[in-house]
């Protein structure tokens, strides 16, 4: 009886770290979203993120015709986030995307203000989802500081392995004393973390801005429950 109950409490534990789908491919059931942008789900279930301006744009007027630079940034850099209604933990994630050179995007982990401060009137760009939980940078083909795979404002990503205008993947593992991220296979960036920030929270999906636009697919997550 023992052995049986030990062998019945190791199978749950197993199943419990198989991988599952985090978005279904049929539509956004298990998600929200937050600012300014359209999320919709494409045929072969690749989730389509895409900017929103003029009259049918809820969060602002159109292109600001301005000499005043804060105004226009404000109106160009304002961002569409699309958050998992759940919370996780520890865990092993999976997301392929796609975009064009120059697109830039981010996978947001452990935000518990689900990028509230960084679309509307008046974004926060100080206040933005890297500066509460983490972001997994995403910005396609073009040199910089921050890479895509990088641990955006912690670990800049080492470069090379990003496949630009072509589908990439993203495996994040996620733990309370690491993030570790790895693209297209290579190890691309690792940190311990700030003590201070959530050791849990959702997961989220970045459209950067108003000249961006972003297709991703294949998500899904491993949960680790002790």
């Amino acid at each position: 009886m023992k052995l049986t109950i030990l062998a019945l409490l190791a199978a749950a534990a197993a199943l419990a770290q198989e991988w599952r789908p985090l978005f279904n491919g049929k539509n956004l059931d298990g998600w929200e979203v937050k600012g300014d942008g359209q999320w919709r789900v494409l045929a072969g279930g690749i989730l389509y993120a895409y900017p929103v301006s003029g009259p049918k744009n809820p969060f602002g007027e159109g292109w600001p015709v301005t000499i005043d630079e804060k105004k226009y940034m404000d109106w160009r850099q304002t961002q569409s986030w699309l958050y998992t209604v759940a919370e996780f933990g520890e865990f092993d994630l999976h997301v392929e995307y796609l975009t064009t050179v120059g697109g830039n995007s981010g996978i947001s982990l452990r935000d518990h203000t689900r990028g509230k401060y960084s679309y509307g009137p008046n974004p926060d760009f100080k206040r933005t989802p890297a500066h509460n939980g983490y972001e997994i940078q995403i910005y396609c083909g073009l040199k910089s500081k921050w890479p895509s795979g990088s641990i955006y404002t912690f670990t800049p990503a080492e470069d090379g392995h990003e496949k630009p205008n072509d589908w990439n993947a993203i495996e994040v593992e996620s733990r309370n004393d690491v993030i570790r991220v790895k693209l297209n296979g290579h190890l691309a960036a690792s940190h311990p973390g700030d003590p201070a920030r959530p050791k849990t929270g959702p997961i989220g999906l970045q459209l950067h801005d108003r000249f961006s636009t972003m297709m991703f697919r294949n998500i899904r997550i491993r949960e680790h429950k002790k």
